[in-house]
């Protein structure tokens, strides 16, 4: 609740505050400024990101908001994490960020002037740092002041309180990263505008293409998401005990991506059996069985926020069934003609494309599709997606699905570029209940995913440290395991 006199967010069961302790609060507290040197990692890439944008919409006003706290049960908020647009303009990410506003003011011939509105930390003076529980000092920690604020991001600072001020009065043509903080949205009327849309299409766009900062990055979140699959295998003896394995195997998991980075890039799928033919699974409630397969789906979130998203199936046995092996040969040809066709220039779709070739000639010749796999690969026919369903394949960076804003032609029907970086996830779902299926592929869900940053030639494979062969995996678990 809030309270009544002071407008601080305290909770209902708040002891009183009588005078005296108000003002002893208030004294005989030592200065604990930031250190002067500390910047947003990747400091100097920021400006240029800026400028981009600027260069897109010249004479406008850009708001672009963090977003703000969502409750999660009475007085507790779902931990923060800002928009993507907002991160990767400002390089700011922590929890501390929410409610906070970049705007890109129109300044003339030189562009736009960034200014970052702000909530700066409390003064010892009042009784925030103390008494609100949601922005408080003493209950969330330490935020920058607005001098702070401007060191680590090299952006003007303004507090958030005066950001109404900007949306009264004759207004610029302003565009708004629209549906990110509703009280933004209030403040500037913001519908289902056009202009918003271009704005979050181009912020989209302009993530397509990673730099080599931002591609050092993703491999760290690759690398330790590896860390944490490999903690995976280790565990397994005793997941296969309880009576929720996959909620054993989700928190081993999440255990590394919270001790190495901000935490998970997406809730991790942990599915046996047939949980895997359910594409994500997240309810990870099931049981082990040692003669299934577990299909991880999992991936760490850096402290700068970029994401890894890797699958693997694995035979809870160690080893792989014929029926087992099979199936995964199927989905592992698939990946791999998908893999080589990734080269700059390539169609974005040419990787699904290839995949689902190898996909549809399999079914067919093991009867499963009943029709020749040309035929089915037809786009007015398509039947072979009963048995795979989904894509195989999207853009990875910030957000684990990146640059989903983007307009079709620049993404779903453009063409690769050297920088992007994106997975290569074809997979197998064989429902149990489907009654086209031979008994013995029933309830047998695979998917093998793999990030890949496009070269100037080619592709390289972010996460080779991973096994991805049937006979590899054995030996891989078997060593893990010893």
């Amino acid at each position: 609740m809030t309270h009544p006199q002071t407008g601080l967010n305290t909770g209902s069961h708040d002891l009183p505050v009588s005078p005296a302790l108000a003002a002893f609060m208030g004294t005989s507290w030592a200065a604990t400024p930031l250190p002067a040197d500390h910047r947003v990692p990747g400091h100097d890439r920021f400006p240029g990101r800026r400028a981009r944008l600027s260069a897109a919409f010249p004479g406008e006003r850009l708001v672009i908001p963090a977003g703000r706290l969502k409750v999660r049960c009475n007085d507790l908020d779902h931990r923060f994490r800002p928009h993507s647009a907002y991160a990767w303009l400002t390089g700011l990410t922590g929890e501390d960020q929410a409610d906070h506003v970049l705007v890109l003011e129109p300044a003339g011939p030189e562009g736009h002037e960034p200014v970052l509105h702000v909530h700066p930390r409390s003064p010892r003076s009042g009784g925030e740092f103390y008494r609100d529980r949601r922005y408080g000092e003493f209950w969330v920690g330490r935020r920058p002041d607005l001098a702070e604020a401007a060191q680590l991001t090299g952006i003007r600072t303004a507090h958030l309180d005066d950001l109404g001020k900007l949306f009264t009065g004759p207004q610029p043509p302003t565009r708004v990263l629209a549906g990110t903080d509703p009280a933004v949205d209030r403040a500037t009327g913001r519908g289902a505008l056009p202009q918003d849309t271009e704005l979050a299409a181009v912020l989209s766009e302009l993530r397509l293409v990673k730099d080599t900062w931002e591609v050092e990055q993703l491999q760290l979140a690759v690398d330790h998401t590896v860390t944490g699959f490999e903690d995976v295998v280790r565990a397994l003896p005793t997941a296969l005990r309880h009576h929720r394995g996959e909620r054993w195997i989700e928190g081993v998991f999440d255990l590394r991506a919270r001790a190495e980075g901000n935490g998970t890039s997406y809730t991790t799928i942990a599915a046996s059996g047939a949980h895997a033919c359910v594409l994500h699974w997240i309810r990870n409630d099931g049981a082990l069985d040692p003669n299934s397969l577990l299909l991880l789906d999992a991936g760490v979130e850096t402290d700068t926020l970029y994401a890894a998203d890797i699958t693997r199936t694995l035979p809870l046995s160690g080893t792989f069934t014929p029926v087992q092996r099979q199936a995964y040969d199927l989905v592992l040809a698939a990946q791999s003609a998908g893999i080589a066709a990734l080269r700059p220039g390539a169609h974005f779709r040419d990787f699904h494309r290839a995949a689902m070739r190898v996909i549809a000639e399999g079914l067919a010749d093991w009867g499963v599709l009943r029709i020749p796999a040309e035929q089915a690969l037809d786009e007015d026919n398509g039947l072979y997606r009963r048995y795979t369903l989904c894509g195989s394949g999207h853009m990875l960076g910030l957000d684990y699905h990146d640059c989903a804003k983007s307009r079709a032609d620049r993404y779903l029907d453009g063409t690769l570029e050297p920088g992007m970086v994106l997975t290569v996830e074809p997979g197998l779902y064989l429902q149990p209940d489907d009654e086209t299926l031979p008994l013995e592929l029933r309830g047998l869900g695979i998917r093998i995913e793999d990030d890949l940053v496009i070269t100037e030639d080619g592709a390289h494979l972010m996460s080779a440290a991973l096994p991805r062969t049937a006979p590899a995996i054995e030996s891989w678990m078997a060593d893990l395991l010893g």
